[in-house]
């Protein structure tokens, strides 16, 4: 299987706040936020796999900064990093000032989708050969991430999680 490119999944929806979405402050619903990040990073992780694939976990969401009703949203999606037949997808929210047209981050989210067969079993994925600084940097800290996840779940013991004790040892 050969290595693909972040920039291969990336996935960008844009839409705009509407009533129905808000809370009684106007601002856009975080359960409507999650669903549009669920949406772009199925997306992505089927760009990437060419299969059906499956969200395993939400292992981050971080509601930064509050989305107003009227407002334009660009959510953007991307492998950050593959696995046997799991996939790291990083989740950008970007808001547009409607003056000014400037886009600013407002969220992000990190979720993990696994590809599988038609009878629902995973199956095996291509790795990921980042190219950008960024890339390399959610590349470099997915490993991280997936160790402390399984380290949590009782599925990795500690003291094989080499990359977590990396960071603590000079």
């Amino acid at each position: 299987m050969h290595p693909k490119h972040p920039s291969e999944s990336l996935t960008i929806l844009t839409d705009l706040v509407l009533p129905s979405e808000t809370n009684p402050l106007n601002n856009l619903f975080g359960g409507e936020l999650l669903a549009r990040m669920d949406r772009a990073a199925s997306i992505a992780a089927r760009r990437h796999s060419r299969r059906i694939t499956v969200t395993a976990s939400v292992n981050h969401v971080a509601f930064n900064r509050a989305i107003p009703l009227g407002s334009v949203v660009t959510v953007e999606a991307k492998v950050s990093r593959s696995f046997r037949s799991s996939m790291e997808i990083f989740i950008d929210v970007w808001v547009e000032d409607r003056e000014s047209g400037i886009k600013n981050k407002a969220n992000e989210a990190i979720y993990t989708f696994v590809a599988v067969d038609d009878t629902g079993r995973p199956v095996e994925v291509a790795p990921i050969i980042p190219e950008t600084e960024l890339e390399k940097q959610r590349y470099d800290a997915a490993l991280r991430r997936k160790q402390l996840s399984l380290v949590l779940a009782g599925k990795m013991k500690p003291s094989e999680a080499t990359e977590l004790k990396a960071l603590f040892i000079s």
